[in-house]
């Protein structure tokens, strides 16, 4: 899962950028109003994290203009605001949720998997393509009588791959919704991940394999 969080203070969002950390969910930190719209519209976040109060645009002309342009994705409003009409505006606005300051770690993790299901993120403990299950809470892949465990990037790459079957998913897209906006990785890292999953996919004996388009991405095929 990729977080965008859109806070001005500084040690708070270090602080839960480390607790959706530890959760394996990968967080990127903006600290105004202006930067988290130009990335909130990049449409990569499965949750968006906002503040109300911050330089530039405030959170609500923020949420304003996310939602008048189309952008859906879930958005929590975090403030120290605690007044009756500010959780009236901020919903009108178009917030999925409402977080007063302060909040304990259990709770926002509890918020941001209550609206990931708002949105239809996965939420089945598997998903399957030919002859693959893909186990999301073990982040293991099996096939057949064969298990094998997924570090956190192996699964990341074959749950979008496995979400979108007949889809060919680019370089880019992997770099952003797996490493984050901000990630410094590049095309090779990309390119080692899916090394290490065909190995894994050659171990499994599965009929599933990754085809590269050259110059274009990836996509899955069962061989027959």
């Amino acid at each position: 899962m990729n977080v965008l969080l859109v806070e001005d203070e500084k040690r708070l969002a270090d602080s839960i950028c480390e607790i959706l950390s530890a959760q394996k969910i990968h967080c990127d930190a903006v600290y105004d109003g202006a930067d988290g719209y130009d990335y909130a519209v990049s449409g990569i976040y499965d949750v968006i994290l906002l503040d109300i109060m911050l330089p530039h645009i405030n959170g609500f002309d923020v949420l304003t203009m996310l939602r008048k342009n189309k952008i859906n994705t879930p958005i929590i409003l975090l403030t120290a605001r605690d007044e009756l009409s500010d959780k009236v505006k901020g919903l009108d606005c178009g917030a999925d949720d409402y977080l007063t300051k302060p909040f304990s770690s259990d709770e926002l993790l509890a918020r941001i998997r209550a609206v990931s299901r708002r949105k239809g993120e996965i939420v089945l403990n598997e998903i399957t393509y030919g002859d693959l299950i893909l186990n999301i809470d073990s982040l293991s892949l099996s096939c057949a009588e064969n298990s094998i465990r997924l570090g956190f990037k192996e699964f990341e790459i074959i749950k979008l791959l496995i979400s979108n079957p007949s889809v060919i998913i680019s370089k880019e897209d992997l770099l952003t919704k797996v490493w984050g906006y901000l990630s410094e990785a590049e095309d090779n890292n990309v390119e080692v991940y899916i090394s290490f999953i065909r190995r894994k996919l050659a171990f499994l004996h599965s009929k599933v394999i990754i085809t590269t388009v050259r110059k274009i991405g990836y996509h899955l095929e069962i061989r027959q």
